[in-house]
């Protein structure tokens, strides 16, 4: 992997992936984890936003579950379009994807990142309770979630804009490997831009969202109109941040040390801090599924209905219709009781219904005399 550096360069590495490996077990075995991540984490992600796009629909949405699902959608994209590039990197050894991918890969990914812990900030602000699907709703609660997801975005994109201008192509003998070459020129704009950049985008961001979230939940109880459900959803959200923090670390440390001119770190540490990163892509999906009631019901509902649409539903058998008098019900129980081979009452049974049946008897031939209110002589 060892390669040198050009003389009027401060700083050169590797980007898309580490290249020029010669340890056939990290080739093979690399490729695999991470295309398992990404296959994996793809299924989980699409279910998360299946499961909020249905709650929106059903009128069950809310501004956490809005900032959730584009939470979703920023780890799908780092999965589909991220991960192949690092996989068949690490599978061919050399940069095969030409210069445009080359100049944006390490970008897009960056600000993907960016706008991950920039979206669990925003959630800071979100409530946990309904938005009404009504049309008489105040716009309000929709129009500051746009606003900061169109602020989150400008910003990710703008931040990690160095990757992309400082990115090219080297022939490396019959190789070419993808590099970042910072000029000497650009050498102390860019040693401050690399002190600032994961200090503003990482560490104030996943900081003060995890401190907010360890100080809500103590009092979450107290203040929110649905108590057991907003220290539920705010334990799930201290979760998440936890998670990304957690695994995004070495990421940003390997990056800010390679960067600030210190001694390269280890190649598994690299490769380690690389898998970490889109392992926490896989991971969010799964704590949701797991500890957010609404996604783990709506999964359910999901799961409830394929498997009812691929299983065949049995008839439903309707009940006939009955006019008449009390005796032609009791005719039809009795006849609907005998074996369907047969499909007749007894005799007897369809003699005497048959005799009782719309007989008008006057009242001077009653048969029953000893009904009536009258003095016997």
């Amino acid at each position: 992997m060892h390669i040198d550096q050009p003389a009027n360069v401060s700083f050169f590495d590797f980007i898309g992936g580490v290249q020029l490996l010669q340890r056939d077990d990290v080739r093979t075995a690399m490729p695999v984890i991470l295309i398992g991540i990404c296959l994996s984490g793809a299924v989980g992600n699409l279910l998360v936003l299946l499961i909020f796009i249905r709650d929106f629909r059903n009128g069950k949405g809310s501004e956490v579950k809005a900032l959730l699902a584009s939470l979703a959608s920023t780890d799908l994209a780092i999965l589909l379009l991220c991960v192949p590039v690092r996989a068949v990197t690490y599978y061919k050894q050399t940069w095969t994807f030409g210069t445009f991918v080359c100049s944006t890969t390490d970008w897009f990914q960056h600000s993907c990142v960016v706008a991950k812990t920039l979206i669990l900030a925003a959630t800071t602000r979100a409530k946990h309770t309904f938005i009404p699907s009504s049309a008489a709703a105040p716009p309000c609660s929709a129009s500051w979630i746009h606003g900061a997801l169109a602020f989150i975005l400008i910003v990710s994109m703008m931040f990690p804009m160095p990757q992309m201008l400082y990115a090219s192509l080297v022939q490396h003998g019959r190789d070419t490997i993808c590099v970042s070459q910072v000029p000497v020129c650009a050498s102390g704009f860019m040693s401050l831009f690399y002190k600032i950049y994961p200090t503003a985008t990482f560490v104030v961001p996943v900081t003060f969202t995890l401190a907010y979230y360890t100080k809500t939940l103590h009092s979450a109880v107290n203040r929110a109109p649905r108590p057991q459900h907003q220290s539920k959803v705010t334990l799930v959200l201290l979760c998440v941040s936890g998670a990304l923090g957690l695994l995004l670390l070495p990421e940003w440390g390997t990056f800010t040390w390679i960067r600030l001119g210190y001694n390269t770190p280890p190649v598994g540490l690299i490769i380690f801090a690389q898998v970490l990163l889109y392992a926490c892509s896989f991971l969010s999906p799964v704590i949701l599924m797991t500890m957010y009631d609404d996604v783990r019901q709506g999964l359910i509902s999901i799961c409830f209905i394929v498997t009812c649409r691929g299983s065949k539903q049995p008839p439903c058998n309707k009940c006939p219709k009955t006019e008449g008098n009390g005796a032609e019900i009791g005719a039809n129980a009795v006849a609907n009781a005998v074996s369907p081979e047969k499909e007749k009452t007894f005799p007897d049974l369809e003699h005497f219904w048959t005799g009782r049946r719309n007989t008008h008897v006057e009242e001077e031939q009653d048969p029953v005399p000893w009904e009536k209110e009258e003095k016997m002589l």
